[in-house]
């Protein structure tokens, strides 16, 4: 069927009118593949005569599983479910606190919810990323990333080095055909249609035969659809590999740091530890620094009151104990880099400092204690002072809650109202006797059950002292400080996994706007003398936009010839 404008003649040209034929509808653009069937028929009595033979199929040897096993996990299909159960396992990580992004929430997990935390951690679901189970899908999608991307890029390879498709012997099939008529000689026509298909990688066919001269251009572009398409899935192979290679030679690391105190980048001044397969204590960077001052902002009024604002630091820092200093305004978005290692800012606390003395008044502990906040909204928080010499046979230990703003409840107690310290109050619960601590016990709790308790404290604020029961001694709330939750990263990986993740980007980018098509110009002589050409397009993608450019090359090209000298000859055809 043939559709387009019949009644456009360009009067000098002699009957050049282009003509388009859009092919039948419906037309398939690749050919079908050949299937094999195999047709089992049944023996019956009124059958003409033979018995049915059974078909036994040969079983698969052990090479012939593990060939079907691999080409189940290196196929496409396989990579997407492992990336989308991967994705799947991260929520997990998402959703509930991680080991290595902070301890302490951790902790206040499991005291919030005693019941349900150990289940979990016997999941590692507080150490997401590093389960065995997250491994396992980890290195299953590298492995079939592997085997379905590379040899798709080989293959790539080859086409972009192959010539183009010749042209097909039936033009008017492909999804846009037009044709016209030119006293140009097909050679002509193929040096026109090379000009006029700048840009496209061209191959030219000749030939002379039967008395009838034939030539034909293919052209073929958009290459870089499907160079993007390999360059996104090898920077995903990238990516995976620059993710094993930081877990192997990185390290991290968390930490408390109280204001007014230091740091020294060494294993023992880590609360959590997590080094690399190939990290040795000695490889850590010799660097250290000081908490000089920290200020917390909250926003005061409105939906958001009570929620941070802002958190920074100022730090005094050395790349190593003979450098000189330098200083830093650490923010939560503003990590310290040091020697390839980054200090990242992740939250704060209060640490309440306290004075406690024995009964003949000495001084026993004096110091500030981290207190681990119940929840960010107030900052009520609980904490443990542990005092085990105190000179005398019975030791002692408080359980402790820091009020940031004190209030009242409509029932009459006492909350927190506010994350910043408007009105600071510690109220504690003593205990003397055996703190146990012989065996390993955590900083954050109070073992009481060899212990008897000896009493409340009052509502105490800055400077008030409780006088211990029994001539016990004394514990004075001496005021508080801040401390920062703070996490080490080295990654020396860093820097591909950046590089890998912007070729990906770009990879993804042209495989959403690069649009590849094939052309083709045919030019033989007719039966009058005059040559006929057939210009043909085909355009994997947007076939409304591909039938507009192969149109404007149909109308170039014959705007061209118009004025293209009229030959009877075929000089430039070969044999």
């Amino acid at each position: 069927m043939t559709t387009g404008d019949p009644g456009e003649t360009e009067g000098s040209g002699g009957g050049e009118t282009i003509s388009q034929a859009d092919g039948p509808e419906g037309a398939q653009y690749a050919e079908p593949a050949a299937e094999s069937q195999e047709t089992a028929r049944s023996a019956s009595a009124g059958d003409s005569g033979g018995a049915r033979d059974d078909v036994t199929l040969p079983r698969l040897s052990a090479l012939g599983w593990a060939r079907w096993a691999w080409r189940i996990l290196t196929s496409m299909r396989t990579a997407l479910i492992l990336l989308f159960l991967l994705a799947i396992g991260a929520i997990p990580g998402s959703v509930l606190p991680q080991r290595g992004v902070s301890v302490d929430q951790v902790t206040n997990y499991f005291l919030d919810h005693p019941d349900i935390a150990p289940w979990l951690d016997r999941f590692y679901l507080f150490d997401v990323y590093t389960s065995p189970w997250y491994a396992a899908i980890y290195l299953l999608l590298f492995v079939s990333l592997t085997g379905c991307v590379l040899p798709r890029a080989m293959a790539h390879y080859r086409a972009t080095r192959a010539r183009p498709p010749k042209a097909p012997r039936n033009l008017d099939r492909m999804p846009y055909c037009a044709r016209f008529t030119t006293d140009a000689a097909p050679g002509t026509v193929v040096e026109h249609a090379r000009s006029v298909l700048k840009g496209y990688r061209t191959e030219t066919d000749t030939s002379t035969g039967g008395g009838t001269a034939t030539a034909s251009v293919a052209a073929e572009k958009g290459y870089l659809r499907e160079t993007g398409n390999v360059v996104f899935h090898l920077a995903l192979l990238a990516i995976l590999l620059a993710v094993a290679a930081g877990s192997f030679y990185g390290y991290r690391g968390n930490m408390l740091v109280v204001e007014g105190t230091g740091f020294a980048n060494g294993v023992p001044s880590y609360d959590a530890y997590y080094p690399g397969t190939a990290v040795d204590a000695g490889d850590l960077q010799p660097f250290s620094f000081t908490v000089d001052d920290f200020t917390a902002t909250f926003i005061e009024g409105g939906k958001l009151a009570g929620q941070a604002d802002s958190y920074s630091a100022d730090l005094t820092y050395k790349e190593a104990p003979d450098a000189p200093e330098k200083h830093h305004k650490l923010e939560v978005n503003e990590p310290l880099s040091v020697d390839g290692a980054q200090v990242y800012l992740l939250g704060h606390g209060y640490a309440p400092e306290f004075e406690v003395t024995n009964a003949d008044g000495d001084v026993m502990f004096d110091q500030a204690v981290p207190f681990l906040y119940r929840d960010t909204f107030t900052f009520t928080s609980d904490g443990v002072i542990k005092v085990p010499d105190t000179g005398d046979d019975d030791q002692l230990g408080f359980s402790a809650v820091f009020y940031p703003s004190a209030a009242k409840s409509a029932d009459g107690d006492l909350v927190s109202d506010f994350p910043d310290t408007r009105d600071p109050v510690v109220t504690l619960q003593g205990y003397k006797g055996d703190l146990g601590m012989r065996s390993p016990q955590s900083v954050y709790q109070l073992y009481t059950e060899k212990m008897d308790e000896i009493g409340a404290s009052p509502e105490m604020r800055p400077g008030d002292t409780w006088n211990l029961p029994d001539g016990a001694g004394s514990i004075t709330f001496k005021g508080y400080r801040d401390y920062l939750s703070m996490q080490v990263n080295s990654d020396p990986a860093r820097l591909p996994a950046l590089l890998a993740a912007a070729a990906a980007v770009l990879g993804l980018l042209a495989t959403l706007f690069v649009r590849p098509r094939r052309a083709w110009v045919r030019a033989r002589r007719g039966d009058d003398g005059r040559t006929v050409v057939e210009v043909a397009g085909l355009s994997k993608t947007d076939a409304a936009w591909a039938t507009t450019e192969f149109h404007r090359i149909a109308r170039t090209l014959r705007d061209r010839l118009r004025n293209a000298p009229a030959t009877t000859d075929d000089a430039g055809m070969k044999e």
